[in-house]
């Protein structure tokens, strides 16, 4: 099945380039693009497509504003917004999941977190961008907000793996590099992980381990080692 795209981007080439990494993809078309918030408003009530890929600066209205109005609060049939930016900002980061963005990507990412984050959307989950993941918990941890705090099924020690290399801000594919395993495997272990835990999202799986001292926020991402098992 395809899952078709609708681009939203005042800079051409920006959309060009993003047209170029989706429909590189046999699972991916876009179906759209627009320049502006007020077209991409419109064009995605017309067009209906699967995820709706929205800059956060744009004229007329600004990637916020297009979200909310596409799947915000009151929405009685919400697209699936994922903001896609330079713009590394927390204020733009809250604003956007606040407004119903399931995916926040920055734009030097690179391409395969951007398609990651197009079919999560399509398939009804989040994904942000992992720097960003990491830099809400912290931002959680100074506020002294608990953001889990239920009961959990046990984790084998390969979900343990995961959940570790999740908080500490991995793709998916670096997971399954450093794990020796396929991305298929570690994309089912996610979902274990998440059904387990009662969390939604990445996010969610890293908060928990932060909550659970699975993982400490204050080393990098490139610090930690998770024990490699064959």
């Amino acid at each position: 099945m395809t899952i078709t795209v609708l681009l939203a981007d005042d800079q051409a080439l920006v959309r060009s380039g993003l047209r170029l990494i989706l429909e590189d993809q046999p699972d991916i078309t876009v179906v759209g693009e627009a320049a502006d918030g007020a077209e991409a408003v419109a064009l995605a009530r017309r067009l209906r497509p699967d995820v709706c890929l929205v800059d956060i600066r744009m004229p007329r209205l600004d990637g916020i504003e297009v979200t909310r109005a596409l799947a915000g609060p009151g929405v009685a049939d919400p697209l699936r917004v994922v903001v896609v930016t330079t713009f590394d900002l927390d204020d733009y980061v809250y604003r956007a999941l606040r407004g119903g963005a399931v995916g926040f990507v920055l734009k030097d990412a690179g391409p395969a977190l951007l398609v990651e984050a197009v079919r999560a959307a399509d398939a009804g989950d989040a994904l942000v961008s992992p720097s960003i993941t990491v830099r809400l918990l912290r931002r959680l941890m100074g506020a002294g907000v608990s953001p889990t705090g239920r009961p959990v099924q046990a984790l084998s020690d390969r979900e343990i793996e995961v959940v570790r290399a999740v908080a500490g801000g991995r793709t998916n594919q670096e997971i399954a590099a450093e794990l020796f395993i396929s991305l298929s495997t570690v994309k089912s272990h996610l979902s274990g992980i998440q059904a387990k835990l009662g969390v939604r999202n990445r996010v969610g799986i890293a908060a928990w381990a932060w909550e659970n001292h699975i993982v400490h926020l204050d080393a990098g991402p490139a610090s930690r080692n998770p024990r490699r098992r064959r």
